[in-house]
C-alpha cells in the first residue's frame, strides 16, 4: 500500500486521522500518522479493514498519483479550514488524474499557447496581448466564449461543485496537461475573470518550464496575473478611452460590452489612472448605496465546457464503457466517478401542485 495513496483517499472522504483509526479496529491514531508520513508499516489485516472502509478499489493503493499541487495556483478566501481546503486539493488531484487515464482511451487536444518569462522582459500587458492575438482575437474584440477559447487552446476546463470560498485552480497534470477547475456556482462575470487570470497562471508561472526567481513570491506572482487578467478582458488600448470621463451610467453597457462585472471596470479605471482615489470611492460608495455591491445589474454571457463531458461520452458511448469498466480502467470507486461525471447524472421533474 503506497501511504501518499491512503493519505489521498482519506482526504478524499473526509475523515480526519483521528476519524479513520476509531473506525479501524487494531488502528491507532499514532500508527496511521506515522504510516502516512512513511515511517512505519500496517499489517495486512489493518490495511485490508482500511481499503474496505474507504471503499476504494484495492488498485488504487498501489499507484502513484501526484498531480502536485505544491505550486498549484488557485484563488481563495483567506478565511478557509484547513480539511476544506484539503477535501477541495484532493477532489482536484482526482480530477487531473482521471483527465491523465482519460488520456489512455482518447486524444486531448493539443496546447497550442506559448509560455513566456516575466524575468525575460516579457510583462504581464505584452503576454495578455500576445496570447489574444494567438488566439485570434481582435485588438477591441470582447472575450466571448471563453470555455471554448480555452478548450481549442488545449486547455482542459472543469466545472466543480464546491464551496464558495474557492473560484478555481490550474494546474499541469502528471502527464503534462494544463487543467484549469472553476467554481461552477458563480456568477459568469466572475467565472470568466477566474478562468483567464488562471490562465495567465499557466502561462506565467508553470515552474516547468522556467525557474521563478524566489523573490517573486505569491503576493508578486497574484500582481502579474492579476495584470494579465485585467489587459485580457478589458486592453488597455481599447477600454481606454471610455473610461476618461467616466461616469455610473456608463457601467452597465461597459459590462454588456466587455462582459466584466462594473466593479472590475471601475477598479481598472483606477488602476490605468483615469479616476483618483476620490472618484474611486465615491463609486465604491455609489456600488454600494445602490446594492450593486453584493448583486450587479445585468446577466454576462457565459458558454459552457464541452471537451471534458464529450470525451467522456466518447468513451462511454463510443467505446462502449459502463461506470463498472472505468472503475476497473481507472482504480477509482463508482461513486466517485459518479462525482466526476455529475453532468451525466440523470434528473427528474416534479409536477408543479
Amino acid at each position: 500500500m503506497n501511504h501518499k495513496q491512503l493519505t489521498f483517499a482519506r482526504e478524499f472522504r473526509s475523515l480526519t486521522q483521528t476519524e479513520l483509526s476509531n473506525a479501524i479496529p487494531g488502528l491507532s491514531q499514532s500508527n496511521l500518522s506515522k504510516f502516512e508520513k512513511g515511517l512505519s508499516v500496517l499489517s495486512e489485516q489493518v490495511q485490508q479493514r482500511i481499503i474496505t472502509y474507504l471503499d476504494f478499489p484495492e488498485e488504487f493503493f498501489t499507484k502513484r498519483i501526484y498531480n502536485n499541487l505544491e505550486h498549484a495556483h488557485y484563488r481563495k478566501k483567506a478565511t478557509v479550514l484547513k480539511s476544506s481546503i484539503s477535501l477541495f486539493e484532493s477532489q482536484c488531484k482526482i480530477i487531473g488524474y482521471v483527465v491523465d487515464q482519460m488520456a489512455t482511451l482518447i486524444e486531448w487536444p493539443e496546447f497550442r499557447l506559448q509560455p513566456l518569462n516575466v524575468e525575460e522582459g516579457f510583462t504581464p500587458k505584452y503576454i495578455a496581448n500576445y496570447t489574444r492575438k494567438i488566439l485570434g482575437l481582435k485588438s477591441d474584440e470582447p472575450v466571448r466564449d471563453v470555455f471554448s477559447l480555452l478548450e481549442n487552446a488545449g486547455v482542459i476546463v472543469y466545472e466543480i461543485d464546491t464551496i464558495d470560498k474557492f473560484d478555481g485552480i490550474s494546474f499541469i497534470t502528471d502527464k503534462g496537461y494544463p487543467v484549469i477547475i472553476v467554481n461552477k456556482n458563480f456568477p459568469n462575470d466572475r467565472k470568466r475573470r477566474t478562468l483567464i487570470h488562471e490562465l495567465g497562471h499557466i502561462l506565467m508561472h508553470n515552474e516547468n518550464n522556467y525557474a521563478i526567481s524566489t523573490y517573486r513570491d505569491e503576493k508578486c506572482r497574484e500582481g502579474e496575473t492579476e495584470i494579465f487578467t485585467s489587459e485580457f478582458l478589458m486592453p488597455e488600448d481599447e477600454i481606454g478611452r471610455s473610461l476618461q470621463y467616466l461616469r455610473m451610467a456608463d457601467l452597465l453597457p461597459l459590462k454588456q460590452y466587455w462582459l466584466t462585472s462594473m466593479a472590475s471596470i471601475i477598479r481598472r479605471a483606477k488602476d490605468l489612472g483615469y479616476i483618483d482615489k476620490d472618484r474611486y470611492r465615491f463609486f465604491s460608495i455609489e456600488m454600494s448605496r445602490t446594492g450593486q455591491s453584493k448583486n450587479e445589474e445585468g446577466p454576462v454571457y457565459i458558454d459552457k465546457p464541452k471537451y471534458f463531458n464529450d470525451a467522456f461520452y466518447l468513451i462511454k458511448n463510443d467505446l462502449e464503457y459502463s461506470y463498472e469498466d472505468l472503475s476497473k480502467a481507472f482504480s477509482l470507486p463508482i461513486d466517485v466517478l459518479r462525482k466526476i461525471f455529475y453532468f451525466d447524472q440523470p434528473f427528474t421533474l416534479k409536477i408543479v401542485r
